[in-house]
């Protein structure tokens, strides 16, 4: 019999420790292991370099926006004249969403789904600036698009389309 007895003490001993090594590990992460719901702190990047570069080589007037508030935070930017002379800009808006300001010289259909990430074309439209915005709605971004001469300009994004209609406000071509 002192075998089924020893038996039953490395059992309960092996289940003791399973329970105590589940506490402290409860223990750890409750206590020792950060759980911040804050997003992380995007970094502001400065975009007068590549402007001045795309405004020099682009075939088209380079848009981009004057006089927006500090709130508004430049994320991200890219130039690239060897693809359809694109110019990429984007922004985190004051409540945290993306926006993003897009040209190219691309046929405007591929562009524009590309720039509202499958946008579909609305019926509404905005006039901004003394030109008729079209609004895409129903793709990962809503975006309003200005077909112009040569080029479109698509501003796309996660935000409501009031941020999105106030980047477009802000846009400047030199």
């Amino acid at each position: 019999m002192a075998g089924t007895n020893g038996k039953q003490k490395t059992v309960r001993d092996m289940i003791l420790s399973l329970g105590l090594i589940g506490l402290m590990a409860g223990v750890i992460y409750l206590f020792f292991i950060p759980h911040d719901e804050h997003t992380p702190d995007i970094k502001r990047v400065d975009y007068s370099v590549e402007l001045l570069t795309a405004r020099r080589s682009a075939t088209y007037p380079v848009a981009a926006p004057e006089g927006l508030p500090a709130t508004w935070k430049p994320t991200s930017v890219t130039f690239d004249g060897s693809q359809f002379d694109a110019w990429h800009l984007g922004f985190q808006d004051p409540t945290g969403q993306y926006v993003a300001v897009e040209q190219s010289t691309q046929q405007p259909a591929a562009f524009i789904d590309d720039a509202s990430q499958g946008g579909k074309e609305s019926t509404a439209t905005q006039n901004i600036g003394g030109q008729v915005w079209q609004r895409y709605t129903g793709g990962r971004y809503d975006a309003l698009v200005l077909k112009a001469k040569g080029s479109t300009t698509v501003v796309a994004g996660t935000a409501s389309f009031e941020q999105l209609t106030k980047m477009a406000q802000a846009l400047r071509t030199k």
